[in-house]
């Protein structure tokens, strides 16, 4: 079915208004959607003031109309314009394929009372903007939602949302979250955003602030997807966070302003956080968590997952550590988070253990050293026998260990350095 099979708005008000209207100048008693769409053209201003709306004007009211992540609007969108779709919510005409008497009863009531202008002014005043597929700052890794993409999204903040997710990783994790939670997302923010990341969470209390604070810790970037309006402050705990993202970072939504979130757009929320990142990492999350709904998406869309294991007698790291059972990629810093998701040769440092000077001993050396006996003294001769070296070598390795600090000379005899005078790492 293409833009021009759209289904035809009739029935008895085109009827009353074309007999109404002068002659020439109303529409037929039955309007095609060719014939729509060229009074739409020929109208700047017709009755609804739907008809005449650009593409970009269209997808604004469209957010408003349906919810996010509707699969089928999304269809509509791709096979007839964000236009003709509006066009056809808020006319007289049979519903759109897929949709049932219900469904398009909703979805005409919202679209009856939509005012997309009011909306576009009310982000401007917040010193946002709203942005769409085809705009140069969109994402196109959303792209990869298909039609479950955002229909646009509604942003505040002077940065370039696409810009700033190109380099970008989601730290996400339980609500009611440990210290040593808090403390790890923190941390971790705070490392990918000294190293050129932007930290992308949802602003939520938890492990969500915690990463954004991070970030905010040492100028970095960040970004808060919310699950209501750009322009709305919630959880109302997290005011000042979100108005410091709003001055310093950037807020983004797919709920046009002034709408309030739901338990529902939570979840939906959380794969536009997997889809615009390169990466997820969750730091804590019990096994009912949504975060790792987020996760999940994550994997679906083939992006890296990674998780931080915490004790295992926490619930609060249940869900985590059984992610780590399956695809998930155990990581414990900034490093290897950028290891993962990173270009090629962003490797992180390899891990050792401190080094002490004894590791500097050559395997000779080492030998002799220890068969000196822990307690007590012993010659030269029981050392060599204790080692299986000759006493003369054994005798001369004996005075380097002296000069190294090691051992100690008693007479005739050999002991290891009393503790004071020890080298202090052995």
């Amino acid at each position: 079915m293409t833009a021009e099979q759209l289904p035809e708005v009739s029935g008895a008000d085109d009827s009353r208004r074309a007999a109404a209207a002068p002659p020439g100048t109303g529409p037929t008693a039955r309007t095609g959607p060719q014939e729509a769409a060229e009074e739409a053209e020929a109208s700047p201003s017709p009755p609804g003031g739907s008809s005449a709306w650009p593409e970009k004007v269209a997808r604004a009211a469209l957010t408003r109309i349906t919810e996010p992540g509707d699969e089928l609007v999304g269809q509509w969108v791709a096979t007839y314009g964000a236009g003709a779709v509006v066009r056809a919510v808020r006319g007289c005409g049979v519903p759109l394929p897929g949709a049932g008497e219900q469904r398009w009863a909703g979805l005409r009531l919202r679209a009856a009372a939509v005012s997309p202008h009011t909306d576009l002014a009310a982000i401007e005043r917040c010193g946002g903007r709203f942005v769409c597929p085809g705009d140069a700052e969109w994402p196109s890794q959303l792209d990869d939602l298909g039609n479950a993409a955002p229909i646009g999204l509604w942003v505040c903040g002077a940065p370039s949302l696409r810009v700033w997710a190109l380099r970008s990783v989601a730290v996400v994790g339980a609500r009611a979250c440990t210290e040593y939670g808090a403390h790890c997302a923190a941390v971790l923010g705070a490392g990918l955003a000294e190293r050129g990341w932007t930290v992308v969470s949802g602003a939520a209390y938890g492990i969500d602030a915690a990463a954004h604070r991070g970030a905010l810790a040492v100028r970095g970037p960040t970004v808060g997807v919310l699950a209501c309006g750009a322009d709305v402050a919630y959880p109302p705990g997290n005011q000042e966070l979100i108005r410091t993202l709003r001055e310093r970072g950037l807020l983004i939504a797919e709920l046009a302003p002034g709408s309030h979130p739901t338990r529902s757009r939570f979840v939906l929320r959380n794969r536009v956080i997997a889809a615009l990142t390169r990466g997820t990492v969750v730091v804590e999350a019990a096994l009912r968590s949504g975060a790792l709904v987020t996760a999940r998406r994550a994997l679906a869309l083939r992006r890296h997952v990674m998780g931080m294991p915490g004790p295992v007698t926490s619930g609060l790291s249940q869900g985590v550590h059984e992610l780590l059972r399956g695809e998930a990629t155990v990581v414990t810093d900034a490093d290897e988070v950028i290891e993962l998701v990173g270009h090629m040769g962003e490797l992180a440092p390899a891990r050792r253990g401190p080094a002490v000077p004894r590791d500097a001993l050559s395997p000779a050396l080492t030998r002799v050293l220890e068969a000196v006996p822990g307690r007590g003294t012993a010659d030269a001769t029981r050392i060599g026998c204790a080692a299986g070296v000759p006493p003369d070598l054994t005798l001369s390795r004996l005075h380097e260990l002296r000069a190294l600090g090691y051992v100690e000379r008693d007479g005739g005899q050999w002991q290891l350095t009393r503790y004071g005078k020890r080298n202090p790492i052995e």
